[in-house]
């Protein structure tokens, strides 16, 4: 290699560097400010100082409720539960090569809504056995999924195909449980499956911490695999990559931070289809885009709060409000694809 053509390549990883580090810069801003907003608006405005007073143990008349109580569970809920989607479904998405690859198309989510519909209406169960049944239903989805993909070789389109059978299997046996249960049950089934931040506590929001603590650096240090994942099966082996250990701790990482995300909010649509895209484009392509992927699916969820909550006469669910946004780009996606003839 010439050194004017290791300048250009020097330059070049240089380049896509400082946009990386920029864009993350300023998501990560982004994600501070909405969580700012959270916790200062609401039926009653606080000042930044009231709401720090509270949060360092202060007790003001009225305030500490609304900060302590509503706005914190509601705002740590957004921030940790979108950044769970966020990188779960950009993990997907490259692995698997298809922006259709999203753990809310491809069933995983199902078979969380799955679990917790079934414990809601059938067992008459609450809290904590749902939240478990949540997480214990989308890993043995996905599981399931995995299991039934590999025939031999594992292909991205073949998981594909068959998480799309097997969430409309799941979704079919969720409106079978909602046509027998007893009236009374589903007003609080649709809210749960609408997802949403009301009705969070604050005691839902430590484990939700610890496996994202735990899970998303092994995601982001696989990063690098993930990119060679992407240029194919024997690409990836020819460089080196011990491809099946790489995709098991990938998929795992991605279905137990989701799986526990669910279970805290309810399954609040298309953020994982959406931050996978939204962060390629803003970071380039062929670039490690996980992390801000996940502050992406953060800022869509805070947002979608906020609009939710204040920019309507009626207050809606932050599901309602993703979802808005999210079906529409699925549709320009399966048109696009439909033209192309690709996944891209």
């Amino acid at each position: 290699m010439t050194p004017k053509n290791k300048n250009i390549v020097s330059d070049g990883f240089h380049r896509r560097r400082r946009r990386y580090m920029s864009v993350t810069l300023i998501l990560t801003a982004a994600v501070l400010s909405l969580c700012t907003a959270i916790m200062l608006l609401g039926n009653t405005v606080y000042s930044p100082a009231a709401v720090w007073k509270v949060l360092t143990g202060e007790n003001i008349k009225g305030a500490t409720f609304a900060v302590r109580t509503l706005r914190l569970p509601r705002m740590l809920s957004g921030l940790l539960a979108g950044f769970a989607f966020g990188m779960a479904g950009s993990t997907f998405q490259t692995m698997l090569r298809n922006p259709l690859a999203s753990p809310d198309i491809i069933g995983v989510t199902a078979g969380s809504n799955a679990a917790a519909i079934f414990l809601l209406i059938m067992m008459n169960l609450s809290g904590t056995a749902v939240s478990l049944g949540a997480v214990l239903g989308g890993v043995l989805t996905s599981a399931f999924i995995y299991l039934l993909s590999r025939g031999g070789k594992f292909e991205g389109g073949r998981l594909i195909l068959i998480g799309l059978g097997v969430q409309a299997m799941l979704n079919a046996f969720i409106s079978y449980l909602l046509l027998r249960a007893p009236q009374h049950d589903v007003p609080a089934a649709y809210r749960w499956l609408s997802g949403s931040l009301n009705g969070v506590q604050l005691s839902d929001i430590p484990m939700l911490a610890i496996i994202i603590i735990i899970f998303s650096p092994i995601t982001i240090l696989l990063g690098k695999h993930l990119r060679i994942l992407e240029l194919g099966e024997n690409s990836a082996v020819t460089l080196g990559v011990n491809t099946d250990r790489t995709r098991i701790l990938l998929i795992l990482s991605a279905v137990i931070s989701i799986a526990f995300a669910t279970a805290t909010t309810g399954p609040i649509a298309f953020v994982s289809f959406l931050s996978g895209p939204i962060s390629s484009k803003l970071v380039g392509a062929g670039t490690q885009n996980e992390l801000p992927a996940g502050l992406v699916g953060a800022v869509l969820v805070l947002l979608a709060d906020l609009i939710g909550q204040f920019a309507f006469n009626t207050k809606f669910p932050v599901g309602v409000i993703t979802g808005i946004l999210g079906a529409p780009y699925l549709i320009f996606l399966l048109i696009r694809m439909n033209k192309t003839g690709g996944a891209s």
